[in-house]
């Protein structure tokens, strides 16, 4: 293969690649525009949303579409139950309170998902050909393809809805100050719930699509931390930010993996992310495409 074959072949996988995991970024981005929190279960969440669809494939035998169709309902659910049972109280508190609320919640979840379904790998087999589309030089698996097509088809629906739809456009005032909101007459806990149940839903998906590519373990919530630098890159605050910095995390991991690795002995990949995280941070911290915050003291 040449060598401009090669960096083709990089980048198109780092693009699919990258698609994934701007879904999976949604996710935190939900939780913030909604709460100006970060929600560091998010992976957690992807985890135990696998773990429900396997569940109903293996366990009930249920048909591939009906086990999807539960685990987002499952998820949905738990985000309400979640909101009501837990976070609906730290309202109004610092947004520290909501950090360390979904800190421990992914430490719960870490140990619950392997105690309730067991530790061991499930597949989560898609009615997909594992026989990669050839085109010239590229090898393009056909889960990302539908794992790049969902992604963009969810952040295209959730890009509209908080521009264009009212309540998408009061999530974003609350988000901006509960306060404000509440004496402006949004109902702060109705939109609460509704932003941690869009969550289940982005991770419903990803947990599918995820799933389907690592199988489905206690390891499936690392996704969560790969997906960290996608969001400080592109913007806690900001949809096109989770797909710009899906992209950016994507090419940059598959050619560091394709040209550095050779010399290193393998893992560049897992950490050249943390290095462009570290590198945003310093450079422009709120992201890319993220609010600015001036504050007058």
């Amino acid at each position: 293969m040449l060598d401009w074959q090669f960096s083709l072949l990089l980048l198109s996988n780092g693009v699919l690649i990258g698609l994934m995991y701007a879904l999976i970024a949604l996710g935190f981005v939900l939780v913030y525009k909604a709460t100006d929190a970060i929600n560091f279960a998010q992976g957690e969440f992807v985890m135990i949303a696998g773990f429900v669809v396997v569940a109903f494939l293996l366990s009930y035998k249920a048909p591939l579409w009906l086990s999807v169709v539960c685990g987002l309902a499952a998820m949905i659910a738990f985000g309400f139950g979640l909101e009501r049972a837990v976070l609906r109280k730290l309202i109004g508190r610092p947004v520290i309170a909501v950090v360390m609320a979904t800190i421990g919640l992914a430490a719960v979840l870490r140990g619950i998902g392997p105690l309730t379904w067991g530790a061991d790998t499930k597949n989560l087999a898609l009615p997909i050909s594992d026989e990669p589309f050839v085109l010239g030089p590229l090898f393009i698996p056909p889960i990302q393809i539908v794992g790049a097509v969902v992604s963009l088809a969810f952040l295209a629906g959730f890009g509209w809805f908080f521009l264009k739809s009212r309540k998408g456009i009061a999530m974003r005032a609350v988000a901006d100050s509960q306060q404000v909101a509440m004496a402006m007459g949004i109902n702060v806990e109705r939109y609460f719930a509704l932003a941690w149940a869009m969550t289940g839903v982005v991770s419903a998906l990803g947990g599918v699509v995820w799933g389907s590519l690592l199988g489905v373990d206690v390891h499936l919530a690392l996704v969560g931390f790969k997906v960290f630098p996608v969001v400080i890159l592109g913007g806690l605050d900001s949809i096109p930010g989770a797909i710009v910095g899906g992209l950016i995390v994507g090419i940059v991991e598959n050619v560091a993996a394709g040209y550095v690795d050779p010399y290193v002995g393998g893992g560049t990949k897992d950490f050249a992310p943390y290095v462009l995280m570290i590198l945003a941070l310093m450079i422009r911290p709120y992201g890319i495409f993220g609010k600015r915050i001036i504050e007058r003291i």
